[in-house]
């Protein structure tokens, strides 16, 4: 088995770089420095791991991309198509393309990073025999959280349980990992690129010109470790079930998989887990009240979703005050944002 993999994640519909008056353009196709931004990323990745999968979400691009490719002398690369799922965006990506290595541990990168240095991507590596997740951080504690390096088997059943949850935004990946590095970009990484070209990231065409990184300044210039646990692989692959169960509409059956999950992992203090499973409990609960004919049922099931959620939050604020003692600021606002969010269908019903 190989020990490193890069994906380039390449899927994305690009919609802040058009323009409404032209025709669509695909990013990863847009030529700087006479290449495509595509290969500037492989070539980027190449000489630090042993794999490398392109992630496209639809056969015209694989086709389109490996040609490509080809075209520019790279042979060895995979390029994989999304599977169908219940979310879109990168953490399919992610899903995608650690499903379609082998390496040990795996190195995400967007299509639209075309200078990430190969040094910053060794240190990353380097930096995760320890840990579940590396991502880097701002001094304002915002997170490249599309720039990972993830243990792959772990990383492949966080993504996995996510994207059955249709939770996709790819920093639950960090918040679900649990064992995580936030590796400082102005200290940690400043020394290995002085000027931070790593981080230039083309969001809008005038970026084609402009190429700068992105400034941030802020209090935030150690790393970050964050232990808050062991990863409970046997109930992620309990809230996969139960999820296929609510997807299904069978709500009640779900509600008692997402409950004893709930259960087990509010006794271990494992915060964000456990206020996945108490709010899909929760929202099981109301969807099977919708379904209900008859008013005393219907009631039953909206208080006991009601109480779920509840408990959600507060699972969800544990999360919050266990990051902000850390000075996880971003991770902090998220689960922060989650609870506010549960606590707002409480009181909506």
């Amino acid at each position: 088995m190989s020990e490193r993999a890069a994906i380039i994640l390449a899927g994305g519909r690009a919609e802040r770089f058009q323009n409404m008056q032209e025709k669509w353009q695909d990013k990863a196709l847009i030529e700087l420095f006479g290449k495509p931004l595509l290969v500037h990323a492989v070539e980027n990745v190449r000489e630090t791991v042993e794999e490398t999968v392109v992630c496209v979400n639809n056969e015209n691009r694989k086709a389109k991309y490996a040609d490509i490719l080809t075209k520019h002398g790279i042979e060895d690369v995979k390029v994989a198509v999304d599977e169908p799922s219940h979310v879109r965006g990168p953490l399919i990506g992610i899903l995608t393309g650690l499903s379609a290595v082998k390496a040990e541990y795996c190195f995400t990168l967007p299509s639209d990073m075309p200078f990430f240095q190969p040094k910053l991507i060794d240190f990353m590596f380097n930096s995760a025999r320890t840990k579940r997740v590396v991502v880097p951080m701002w001094p304002n504690g915002r997170l490249e959280t599309l720039t990972m390096v993830l243990r792959r088997t772990e990383g492949l059943e966080i993504a996995r349980t996510l994207c059955e949850l249709k939770r996709p935004r790819s920093d639950d990946i960090i918040r679900g990992a649990l064992n995580v590095l936030l590796v400082s970009i102005v200290c940690g990484l400043r020394d290995l690129d002085p000027e931070l070209k790593s981080f230039i990231n083309i969001n809008y065409q005038s970026d084609l010109t402009q190429l700068q990184p992105r400034q941030a300044d802020g209090p935030i210039t150690e790393n970050l470790h964050l232990n808050l646990g062991a990863l409970p692989l046997s109930e992620l692959q309990t809230l996969q079930s139960a999820a296929k169960l609510y997807n299904r509409g069978q709500f009640l059956d779900a509600s008692e998989y997402f409950s004893s999950v709930a259960t087990r992992l509010e006794a271990e203090a494992s915060f964000f887990w456990a206020a996945v499973s108490r709010e899909n409990e929760g929202k099981s609960f109301l969807k099977e009240s919708k379904q209900q004919t008859q008013k005393q049922p219907a009631a039953e099931h909206t208080r006991r979703g009601k109480e779920a959620l509840w408990k959600a939050a507060k699972n969800y604020e544990s999360e919050a005050n266990t990051y902000k003692r850390a000075n996880a600021v971003f991770l902090t606002e998220r689960a922060t944002s989650d609870k506010v969010w549960c606590e707002s269908r409480v009181n909506e019903h």
